[in-house]
């Protein structure tokens, strides 16, 4: 028997069940069947299917964010560990097939369901490019880089993803292992401090 919480089931059932049968098509029923759980419990624990969707989507964003302990970078080198640190943490999780297959159906269910986009952006996307742009906030802060901060993340996020994404998505790369993973956020963040350096 599955010995995960109520609610931890009911947001994997709900995950699997978009999965298959898209965000429109999915019953209530069907993920509280998965879920093994009543419909009652289904509304008390996360609400109606479109509460379920964000609990569904900000579940997976909260682990592409990084630790609240990260430390704050104060010369060139933390910066780089920072760095370094977010860009391998958002790469593997953003690779996780779940999370890939949350992208392929707002992307299929963009005209009937355009809420999973928005819900997909806010929450996941948006949030992500918050918590860059705030560590090259501190940076500047420190003197450690120079230039427009929005610049700077999307140069960023750019240098750590470059077409991976879209072949990922298509299905044309598998998701990296955890070492590549790494060696492709390091890549990123070397590129980037070059980068920097070069611009001021």
């Amino acid at each position: 028997m599955d010995q995960k919480p109520a609610r931890a089931r009911i947001i994997d059932a709900a995950f699997a069940a978009f999965g298959v049968h898209g965000y429109a098509q999915t019953s209530m029923l069907e993920i509280a069947t998965r879920a093994k759980v009543s419909k009652r419990e289904l509304y008390a624990l996360v609400g109606n299917k479109h509460d379920m969707l964000v609990a569904c989507i900000t579940e997976r964003a909260g682990r592409m964010r990084p630790p609240a302990e990260m430390p704050k970078p104060h010369n060139r080198e933390s910066l780089a560990e920072v760095l370094l640190a977010f860009g391998d943490r958002l790469l593997r999780e953003v690779s996780d097939p779940v999370v890939l297959g949350v992208f392929r159906l707002a992307i299929a269910e963009a005209e009937r369901a355009p809420e999973i986009a928005q819900a997909l952006d806010s929450i996941g996307r948006a949030a992500a490019r918050e918590d860059l742009a705030a560590i090259m906030e501190q940076a500047q802060s420190r003197g450690l880089l120079i230039g427009d901060t929005a610049e700077m993340t999307e140069r960023f996020l750019a240098l750590l993803w470059g077409d991976l994404l879209m072949r990922l998505l298509l299905r044309l790369a598998e998701p990296p292992t955890p070492e590549a993973a790494r060696h492709r956020a390091h890549d990123a963040v070397l590129n980037f401090l070059r980068l920097q350096q070069a611009s001021v």
